[in-house]
């Protein structure tokens, strides 16, 4: 497996940068609520052994890389909710996100974004990466942290709202997701903007 080094943030190193964010987000495709995003400065002495794709590792780990990656780095998580979601769409409330996690960090040099576009509103230098959590170490310490964050998060929602399975589909639109919307409704949670949700208020 490949794993993401720190190619890009040495290059910078190289040029005098300090402070070089990494910064990613999770939740675009759900039906259900907010999309998280995490801006983790590491700490070029200390990385720890194993980042990655939040998506390439198991549960296990992803949990000891979180508490590893909180220890040893700056970061601050951040979201965007499903109200703003809704107003603005995932796209831009993505980008809302991960601009209000870089903000958190406080002074940054640079950025390193997750995907093929800068944020219109980021405050730093930055640049895009296309699937950087696979290449850069501090975009895969991002995306650890924004799923870890947003899985425990739908975790707790499914406690308050049993029977949609989002301990198990995190909000994604799984068949029994789906099933569930049709048969208990849409709840507070949900996106009104995306369509299967969208064609259940209109069309119940």
């Amino acid at each position: 497996m490949i794993e993401p080094d720190f190619t890009y943030e040495q290059a910078l190193i190289a040029r005098g940068v300090t402070a070089i964010a990494g910064t990613d987000e999770v939740g675009r495709g759900p039906l259900a609520g907010p999309v998280v995003a995490a801006a983790v400065i590491l700490d070029p002495n200390n990385i720890p052994d194993g980042l990655n794709d939040s998506k390439k590792l198991s549960a296990k780990k992803r949990d000891l890389l979180f508490n590893l990656i909180k220890s040893h780095a700056r970061f601050c998580v951040a979201e965007a909710t499903v109200e703003e979601i809704d107003e603005l769409n995932i796209y831009h409330a993505s980008h809302l996100a991960m601009c209000r996690a870089v903000a958190g960090l406080g002074q940054v040099g640079h950025v390193l974004v997750d995907g093929n576009k800068i944020p219109r509103d980021m405050m730093a230098p930055a640049t895009a990466i296309v699937k950087g959590d696979g290449k850069s170490q501090s975009i895969a310490a991002a995306s650890i942290l924004a799923k870890v964050t947003r899985d425990r998060h739908m975790d707790a929602l499914a406690q308050q709202y049993p029977g949609y399975g989002w301990d198990k589909n995190a909000g994604y639109p799984t068949k029994g997701h789906i099933s569930a919307l049709i048969e208990l409704g849409v709840t507070p949670h949900h996106r009104r903007s995306f369509k299967p949700v969208h064609n259940i208020l209109c069309h119940p």
